[in-house]
C-alpha cells in the first residue's frame, strides 16, 4: 500500500525557511504538507495572548465589584482593560515583525479579544450601563463571524480588513468610556455623550462589517482553489458515470 501523495507547498517565504505567516506566504491552507521551518508556539507573542486571556476574569471581577458603583474598582477595571488591549496591539506587532505568526496564535488571539469584549459588554449590561440589545447585537456578530471563519477555514483564511480595524478601534473607545466612573469626572454629561456616540458608532460598523464578512465567506467557498478542485472532481465523476452508462 503506497502512501497518499501530498500536494506540494507553493513557494513563499516560509517554504524558503524564513518564518512568516503561511497564508500570506501563499501556502495552501488545505494542504496536508506542514512546513517544519515555522516559529515555535512557545513565543513571546503567544505568551502575551495567553496573558490577555487570563486577564479576562480579573477584569470581570473588578467591573462587577460593588455592583459597578465603586470608583476605585471601576478605575482598576478600566486599567486592566487598557492593559489587555495594549497587549493585543503588542503581540500582533511582535508576531508580524519577528516572524512569530503561528496557527495557535491565529486561533487563540481573536478568542482572547472576543472574550474580553464579551466580559466587558455583559458586565456593563448587568450593572445597567449598556442596553442589553446592544450587547446581544455585538456579541452575535463577534462570535458568529468567528464561527464563519472556521466554516471556511479549509478554503482559506479571511484576513481582517480595514472595516474590522475601525470596528475594533470604536469598540475599544466606546467600552473604555463606559468603564470609567464618569459620574466622578468633571462634566459627566460630556463623558456620557462620548461613551454613547463611540459605542453607537461601533455597533453600526460592527453590523456592517459582519454582513461584509458573510458575503466574503460565501464568495470564498465558491471561488477558492479547494472549491475548484471539488467541482472538477464532481464533473469527472459525472463524466465517468455517463461513459459507463453509454449512449
Amino acid at each position: 500500500m503506497t502512501d497518499k501523495p501530498t500536494r506540494p507547498v507553493r513557494p513563499g517565504p516560509l517554504a524558503e525557511g524564513r518564518a512568516s505567516d503561511p497564508y500570506r506566504a501563499g501556502i495552501d491552507p488545505a494542504s496536508p504538507v506542514v512546513p517544519t521551518t515555522g516559529p515555535s508556539v512557545w513565543n513571546i507573542a503567544n505568551y502575551l495572548t495567553i496573558f490577555r486571556l487570563l486577564l479576562v476574569p480579573v477584569f470581570g471581577w473588578l467591573l462587577l465589584a460593588e455592583d459597578g458603583l465603586d470608583p476605585a474598582h471601576r478605575w482598576a477595571a478600566f486599567g486592566v482593560f487598557a492593559l489587555a488591549m495594549l497587549t493585543d496591539r503588542i503581540d500582533g506587532d511582535l508576531a508580524r515583525s519577528r516572524g512569530l505568526v503561528t496557527n495557535f496564535g491565529k486561533v487563540v488571539d481573536p478568542i482572547a479579544d472576543k472574550a474580553l469584549v464579551t466580559m466587558a459588554l455583559v458586565g456593563l449590561s448587568v450593572i445597567g450601563d449598556v442596553w442589553w440589545w446592544v450587547t446581544i447585537v455585538v456579541l452575535v456578530r463577534e462570535w458568529g463571524i468567528t464561527a464563519v471563519r472556521f466554516w471556511v477555514i479549509r478554503h482559506g483564511v479571511m484576513a481582517a480588513g480595514r472595516g474590522g480595524k475601525v470596528k475594533t478601534f470604536l469598540q475599544t473607545f466606546g467600552i473604555g468610556f463606559y468603564l470609567l466612573p464618569r459620574w466622578t469626572l468633571p462634566f459627566p454629561d460630556v463623558w456620557d455623550r462620548l461613551a454613547a456616540v463611540s459605542l453607537g458608532a461601533a455597533v453600526v460598523v460592527t453590523v456592517v462589517t459582519g454582513v461584509d464578512y458573510v458575503v466574503q465567506a460565501l464568495r470564498l467557498r465558491r471561488t477558492s482553489e479547494r472549491a475548484g478542485r471539488k467541482r472538477a472532481e464532481r464533473a469527472a465523476r459525472a463524466a465517468a458515470r455517463a461513459q459507463r452508462q453509454g449512449p
